[in-house]
């Protein structure tokens, strides 16, 4: 149903206050419809910016996310590469000093530890600890078993004992053998 004047008129308003609420909803209208033609350009206005973004998103982009994921993907493999090597460097360090406990030592442990290069590689580490140690006690039994330093403990030999030549028990001071070296050039050596 319209707001009309005949709905006024019917509703029993006179005439002089009919002019006066026609009056006030029209500027109420007019105000309302200049509000819906304002937003209507702005939604027109928005429409644009919106793709002007986007024009301008796709040229800022310029490869962008293609570099960012090589640049990632270079960065994850030196990071890999650099674990690797600590990983590598803490193995090789724990088999050496295994091997070292086994008496092997000096150059014969720089042969083991180059010959030993597949072994390394696949021993388990657990914290700064080998795992598992049997491959390494095979290398040293088997190929590695002439590098192994053999040490035997031994005593004095009792059968030779040193020559007893019958020292005066305390040795002379350097001092002492100044003064007797220039006593004896002076005065020729005592008998």
């Amino acid at each position: 149903m319209s707001f009309t004047r005949k709905f006024l008129k019917a509703l029993g308003i006179e005439d002089e206050k009919i002019d006066q609420i026609i009056d006030a909803h029209t500027e109420v209208t007019d105000a309302l419809k200049l509000k819906v033609a304002e937003a209507e350009n702005k939604a027109k206005d928005y429409d644009e910016i919106v793709k002007e973004r986007d024009e301008l998103k796709s040229k800022a982009d310029d490869g962008f996310k293609e570099k960012y994921e090589k640049e990632h993907a270079d960065f994850e493999a030196f990071k890999k590469d650099l674990q690797d090597k600590e990983t590598k460097a803490a193995k090789e360090k724990a088999v050496r000093a295994y091997f070292e406990s086994k008496d092997i030592k000096g150059t014969n442990l720089e042969i083991a530890m180059r010959g030993s290069g597949k072994e390394i590689e696949s021993i388990e580490m657990d914290g700064e600890k080998i795992k598992d140690t049997k491959a390494l006690d095979d290398l040293v039994s088997g190929a590695f078993a002439t590098l192994v330093v053999k040490t035997e403990k031994k005593g004095t030999d009792s059968g030779n004992p040193p020559a007893n030549n019958g020292g005066n028990g305390k040795p002379q001071s350097r001092a002492a053998q100044l003064a007797q070296a220039y006593h004896e050039n002076l005065y020729g050596k005592e008998k």
